[in-house]
This record gives C-alpha cells, sequence and structure tokens, in this order.
C-alpha cells in the first residue's frame, strides 16, 4: 500500500518539478540597482531643468528594502512596476523606464511628471 502511495504521489509531483517555474503576474520579479535615488519635477526654460523634490528621494538597500529619512521599507519589482508594499511610501507605485530611472504612476495609472533617477557617486560630492 506504501509503495502505491508512493508511486501515486510521484506521479502527481514529477511533472510539477520537471516543469519551468512561471513568472509572476505582472512579469518577473527583480530588484533595482543599489543607490540613492534622487527625485524631481521637470523645470522650464527661464530656470532650472529639474525642480528637486527631496520628500521623494529614496535609497535602495540589500534586496528589496528601501530607506528614506522618515524610515525603512519593502517594495516589490515585477516586469516594469515598482510598488511600495510597506513603509513610508507604502501605496507609491512607479513605471521603470531603464535600470535607474522611475516615472512615479498617479491613483488611474497615467504617469505624473515625478521622476526619480539612480544617482552616480559625483552627483553626491
Amino acid at each position: 500500500m506504501k509503495r502505491s502511495l508512493a508511486i501515486f504521489v510521484a506521479a502527481l509531483v514529477g511533472p510539477a518539478l520537471a516543469a519551468p517555474a512561471m513568472a509572476a503576474p505582472g512579469g518577473e520579479l527583480g530588484t533595482m540597482p543599489k543607490g540613492s535615488y534622487a527625485c524631481e519635477r521637470p523645470g522650464d526654460a527661464t530656470g532650472a531643468l529639474g525642480v528637486r523634490v527631496p520628500d521623494e528621494d529614496f535609497t535602495v538597500e540589500n534586496g528589496s528594502a528601501y530607506i528614506t529619512a522618515r524610515g525603512r521599507g519593502v517594495y516589490l519589482l515585477t516586469g516594469d512596476r515598482l510598488v511600495m508594499t510597506s513603509g513610508p511610501f507604502q501605496g507609491a507605485t512607479y513605471r521603470r523606464k531603464s535600470g535607474g530611472f522611475l516615472r512615479r504612476l498617479a491613483a488611474d495609472g497615467s504617469e505624473t511628471d515625478l521622476r526619480c533617477v539612480l544617482g552616480v557617486y559625483n552627483n553626491f560630492r
């Protein structure tokens, strides 16, 4: 009896283990490049090219963790969509335009004018 049960379980589980892992809904899971993301809104022709919004800045740490001046949190990146799932920015959603460039999304999913860009070492001297 035990042998029959083992064969039955192997027949059910075996194909599942051999099948490739499926992507999460919304795209593949990923992480953002580590570093500090500076956020800004577009300027105009009479002034600065961008208007900094330091309250929106954050730093990606290990794995899916981020930190701001107000505390720490966790994010989820699926495909090109980044969602802050906990912490001070909980609920904030961004579209990843390239490796270190994000555009904040409005509640309806449309892009806002807020952009966050991964800084390089020379930006912070």
